[in-house]
């Protein structure tokens, strides 16, 4: 038997997927819901502005209040003399120790220069005699010509006496037919032989020597008093003297050091009078004022303070660095009294300084766009009130117009809330005295 065939079975038809239409937002919905949020929103703030922020506030204060600028400077002896090398050699001796009280003129160290004394005495001899050649110049000859003078003087003048009573004698003879006219010739030529060597004794006892003789003579003690001043300089550079009567407070060097040219040697000072030289911004110049007190301080003593004022402005702008300065000079009103020459010491020039001026502390007062203003706790609420300010200092502000006495003003808000104008607040803590 054939088998039958079994038939295939039908397959079954997917099912056709139809797309759900999404639900178009309604525009009145999207309105609604946005003023749901802005009805949310000013609720918050309506419930927040009804609350209390607690506020930490003072009073003005009537206080003295000044302005300050601060540099730091340089302790100096306001008469400092620096000993230097007048050149490169070795120091041959010194004659004073570190402390020592000196006296002006008094010798200091001694460069050695073999040559310096040679080379003095020298031109001392040299002017000496061109000196006395002047001197016997002036007086038309040396003392030993003046003494031939005298003696010639006297011969001459003999000379010219026996020469005129000789003639006189020869011409009384000759009337007498005496003597001869020869003889009378001769007795005038002897005469006036005599007065012609005696008026030369007499032109060479006064004017032996020219104008320009004197003036040749003049001009070689002038040129020798020069040679003998450039001399005592080149033995002074080598022979150094203290300028001004002080204490030497520095000695970096000792004997038979080798130093170059313009190296210190030493510095001598009056230990009486200091200052401070200190360097001011550019910006700060315009300041200072000749006369304004000065606090100074030093690290090395924190406690203590020197108390000086300003006696020189600066008067020109120098290059420091990045930034502009002009140096001051401030004197110290007393001794230094523990304070070191050459310290470096932080200066506070008060520049102003009002009396019994009305103050708030810094923080309470804010900048604005037209200006300074506080918020005032009036009657619970904060309410910005403008002010007008006068001095600035670190702390403080003057307040001159706008604020009594008696008001309240808030300084920060507690737990870093913000102020307001309008806000209600609670005083946490008054900081008024």
């Amino acid at each position: 038997m054939s088998a039958t065939p079994h038939p295939r079975p039908t397959p079954t038809p997917r099912p056709t997927l139809v797309p759900i239409a999404q639900p178009v937002p309604s525009p009145r919905r999207f309105y609604l819901l946005l003023l749901v949020l802005a009805a949310a929103v000013t609720l918050v703030i309506w419930l927040l502005e009804r609350q209390k922020v607690d506020v930490e506030v003072v009073s003005p204060v009537r206080q003295d209040i000044e302005t300050t600028v601060s540099s730091s400077g340089v302790v100096t002896p306001t008469h400092d003399y620096p000993i230097r090398a007048n050149f490169t050699g070795l120091i041959e001796k010194i004659y004073v120790h570190l402390g020592e009280r000196v006296q002006a003129g008094q010798m200091l160290v001694r460069m050695k220069d073999q040559y310096a004394i040679p080379r003095l005495d020298t031109a001392r001899s040299a002017l000496k005699a061109s000196e006395l050649s002047l001197q016997n110049a002036e007086q038309n000859g040396s003392q030993d010509d003046r003494i031939g003078y005298a003696a010639e003087l006297e011969r001459d003048q003999t000379e010219r006496d026996d020469a005129a009573a000789s003639l006189a004698m020869l011409q009384k003879l000759e009337q007498r037919g005496s003597v001869s006219q020869a003889e009378v010739l001769n007795g005038q030529r002897r005469l006036k032989l005599a007065d012609a060597a005696l008026a030369n004794l007499h032109q060479r006892m006064t004017d032996r020597y020219s104008p320009a003789d004197i003036a040749s003579l003049e001009a070689k003690v002038r040129a020798d008093q020069d040679t003998l001043s450039a001399e005592r300089v080149s033995w002074a550079n080598a022979n150094i003297s203290s300028p001004i009567s002080g204490t030497v407070y520095f000695l970096p060097v000792s004997q038979y050091d080798f130093v170059p040219g313009g190296s210190e040697l030493m510095h001598v000072a009056d230990l009486k009078q200091f200052e401070v030289r200190a360097d001011f911004y550019e910006a700060d110049m315009g300041k200072l004022q000749v006369g304004e007190p000065v606090i100074i301080r030093w690290e090395g003593a924190p406690d203590k303070t020197w108390i000086g004022k300003v006696v020189a402005r600066p008067m020109a702008v120098n290059r420091n660095g990045p930034v502009n300065v002009g140096q001051c000079i401030i004197a110290l009103n007393g001794p230094l009294d523990g304070l070191p020459v050459n310290g470096t010491v932080t200066v506070l020039v008060q520049t102003q300084k009002h009396v019994n001026a009305l103050t708030l502390p810094r923080q309470a007062v804010f900048d604005g766009e037209s200006g300074h203003f506080v918020y005032l706790v009036d009657h619970g609420r904060l309410r910005k009130t403008p002010v007008n300010t006068g001095l600035f200092s670190a702390m403080s502000v003057e307040i001159t117009s706008g604020l009594s006495d008696h008001d309240v003003v808030a300084l920060r808000a507690v737990g870093g809330g913000q102020l307001r104008n309008g806000r209600r607040v609670a005083i946490a803590q008054n900081y008024s005295s």
